[in-house]
C-alpha cells in the first residue's frame, strides 16, 4: 500500500475540518469539524502504523485513545452547547462572544463604557 493515498485523504479531511472550524457560526457544526480533524489524524496514525510495520501497533493503540478522548469531548461539548442554547436561545458563536464581552442582556444599558472599563481594569 502506498502511503500517499491515505496521507492525501487525511490532508483533505483535515483541511475541510479546519475550514469548518474557521468559517462556521453554529457551535454544533464547529464540534463536527473538530471531529473531522481528529479523524484525519486517526487516519494518519493507522496509515503510518501499517507503513512502518510496527510490531507493537502503537499507531492503532494511540488511535483508540484518540477515539475515546474524542467521544468524551463530543459528550461534554454537546452538553455545554445545549446548556448555552437553553440559557441564551441561540447556538451562534458570534452572539455568544458578544455576551461574554458584556453586551448581552445582562449588561447595564445605562453604562455603555462598562466593557471598556472592565478591559482596562483587567490590563
Amino acid at each position: 500500500m502506498h502511503l500517499v493515498y491515505p496521507a492525501v485523504l487525511a490532508v483533505l479531511l483535515f483541511c475541510t475540518g479546519l475550514y469548518g472550524v474557521l468559517a462556521r457560526r453554529n457551535a454544533i457544526l464547529v464540534l463536527m469539524s473538530v471531529e473531522l480533524m481528529l479523524n484525519a489524524v486517526n487516519l494518519n496514525l493507522v496509515a503510518f502504523d501499517v507503513w512502518l510495520r510496527d510490531t507493537l501497533h502503537a499507531g492503532q493503540a494511540l488511535t483508540l485513545f484518540t477515539i475515546a478522548i474524542a467521544a468524551a469531548e463530543i459528550g461534554l461539548g454537546l452538553a455545554i452547547v445545549l446548556a448555552v442554547y437553553r440559557n441564551r436561545g441561540t447556538a451562534d458563536i458570534d452572539k455568544l462572544r458578544d455576551t461574554a464581552e458584556g453586551t448581552g442582556p445582562d449588561a447595564d444599558p445605562a453604562d455603555p463604557a462598562a466593557p471598556a472599563q472592565k478591559a482596562e481594569a483587567a490590563a
